[in-house]
């Protein structure tokens, strides 16, 4: 892995060109499903210009150095996360056995600082959007996981790289992880404080949540951050549960980018029919209905495993 690959490609410049197209997508999309016109294409561009040249403004019972190194640590963190995922092929930069887990360790840093940036800033509204982040976590984060599990263990694979090989190989399986895919896309909805599970960020009750304080450069590295862990996650879910690829590098990596749109587009569907969802409905919904599916998943892929592998 050179340092061209963590600075360009499939590194910082590409994920946050990336970033921003799947953002203006997102809001050009949603805003036509509400019979909007939309925002213009550069418009994503624009505003993080804006806040990059605006003054970064430090509350004073706040700790300077940690409310300024958070937003680089989320930016940090879903970058690397990024290197070890496949993208036109079925192997990424530098595979190794167990990645999956470190890619999922560094995705669960994200809202970690979150919480962290929330906390820090001495706000009340901060402190409760937080508070909110923290408990979203243990509501997404297990079905999350156990939607990886499944396809991981039929697979016989702990490398991304392995689970892609193996469904690229044999994609009729791909079919027994229709409920995971289903799992994996709501509870990315919830790991990207999407509607209906955006209570850690409702600005109607507190303002912008853990971010209230936040504004200028920190507040763009912030949503940047969100932007790149959109690419990442909708990656995963692609690469996991849509095992389509090529071996050429230029068809591989449209099929990569019309893949990862589709799933935008469902999730922009499911923010646009929804409403906001208060914090102990998001809780009970992934404990009573994604995780219990995402366990019917992890029995239905161990009992193809056990018959045909």
């Amino acid at each position: 892995m050179s340092f061209l690959n963590i600075l360009v490609f499939p590194g910082l410049i590409f994920l946050t060109i990336y970033a921003f197209t799947l953002q203006f997508v997102d809001r050009k999309v949603y805003a036509r499903l509400q019979n909007r016109r939309g925002p213009p294409w550069f418009q994503p561009v624009a505003d993080f210009i804006k806040l990059f040249s605006k003054e970064t403004i430090v509350p004073d019972e706040a700790n300077r150095t940690l409310f300024l190194v958070l937003p680089v640590i989320a930016l940090t963190s879903v970058t690397t996360a990024f290197l070890y995922v496949p993208i036109w092929g079925v192997q990424s930069l530098n595979p190794f056995p167990g990645d999956v887990v470190v890619i999922l360790y560094l995705l669960t840093i994200m809202p970690l600082t979150f919480f962290l940036a929330g906390w820090n800033s001495s706000s009340m509204y901060a402190a409760i959007g937080s508070q909110r982040v923290l408990t979203q976590l243990f509501a997404y984060e297990v079905p999350l996981f156990m939607s990886i599990l499944g396809p991981a263990l039929l697979a016989d694979s702990w490398s991304l790289t392995g689970i892609v090989a193996f469904y690229a190989a044999n994609p009729l399986f791909a079919l027994a992880n229709i409920p995971g895919f289903v799992v994996a896309l709501l509870a990315t909805q919830g790991k990207l404080e999407r509607v209906p599970f955006d209570t850690p960020d409702a600005e109607t009750e507190i303002v912008s949540g853990a971010f209230t304080e936040y504004g200028g450069r920190m507040l763009a590295i912030f949503q940047l951050a969100i932007g790149v862990e959109t690419v990442v996650l909708l990656t995963i879910v692609a690469d996991v549960f849509l095992p389509f690829f090529s071996a050429v590098p230029v068809i591989g990596f449209v099929i990569f980018l019309v893949k990862t749109l589709i799933l935008l587009f469902l999730l922009i569907v499911v923010r646009a029919v929804t409403a906001r969802l208060r914090i102990e409905q998001m809780v009970r919904f992934c404990w009573m209905f994604l995780a219990p599916l995402a366990l019917v998943q992890l029995v239905i892929d161990l009992i193809i495993k056990g018959l045909f592998r």
